[in-house]
Order: C-alpha cells, then structure tokens, then sequence
C-alpha cells in the first residue's frame, strides 16, 4: 500500500482522534487529547508530529513534543489494516530526524507494559528500555493543587 508521511496539522484533528480510537489498549485523557488540547502541542511543537495517510485517510501519528532538551512521542500508533509495512519505523524517522534538525539529541516514549506489540517494536528498533527511574503523574486541577498544598 501506498502511504505518505506529513507533519500533523491542525485540521488533522478529527482523522487522527478517529485512528485514536481504533486501537485497542490506547490510553486517552478528555482534556490532554481533545481538539484544545492537541492543538496546543501542534503550536508548541510546530512541525514537528507527524501523519501516515493512504487514500486521503489518517493511518498512522505520532505526536511530538520537546523541552527545549529532550523530546517525547506520545500515541504513537498505525492502524491495525496498516501494519507491518514499516509505517510506524518511517514516522519515527522522520520525526527523529525533524527533532535532530532542533538540536534535540534524545527522545522517550512510555509504552505500557500490556502493549506487547509496541514493547516489541521498540526494543527490536534498539530502544532502551529503562528500568532505573519510575515515572509519577499528577493530574492539575484544583481540587489535587489543593490537596497537596495542605
């Protein structure tokens, strides 16, 4: 199948929210990954997230964003018709190389531990896998600002 790999716009929104929600065991957060949300990393990051597209159809992303130091992929995903032809490899390249391109010498990602398929992927790609630091979240609202205040 033919397929071309693009920086992710802003009125790519709808397709890529769609492929979000095709895949099995993807995690997603009502503000972080709503259209508000998504865009404030496109404008944060410009050109820097990438789309897969086959037909006029969104089949592969990666959104991409960076500190200024180190960078992170967040849902990186291709859909399940369009795996094994080296999408999710040829998106990650590009965006590697439009990160290097920024003078970003190193990336992260977080793949859940039940995501074998993607844990595979990475590790045969070379990524390490780091088992020297945990990774905490904290959700800021005000009722969790608050209660940590205390």
């Amino acid at each position: 199948m033919n397929y071309q790999i693009r920086t992710m716009e802003e009125e790519d929104y709808d397709g890529v929210y769609k492929l979000w929600t095709t895949i099995h065991g993807f995690a997603m957060r009502s503000l972080d990954d709503s259209k508000d949300g998504v865009t404030r990393v496109l404008r944060r990051n410009p050109g820097l997230s990438v789309v897969a597209v086959s037909a006029g159809k969104i089949v592969g992303s990666i959104l991409v964003g960076h500190d200024g130091r180190r960078a992170c992929f967040y849902h990186v995903c291709v859909h399940e018709d369009y795996r094994k032809q080296g999408i999710g490899k040829a998106m990650a390249a590009e965006a590697m190389v439009r990160l290097k391109d920024e003078g970003i010498n190193k990336i992260q990602l977080v793949a859940f531990r039940e995501n074998q398929l993607g844990n595979s992927f990475w590790q045969a790609e070379q990524w390490e896998k780091r088992d020297d630091l945990n990774v905490y979240d904290f959700v800021l609202n005000d009722e969790n600002i608050t209660a940590f205040n205390k």
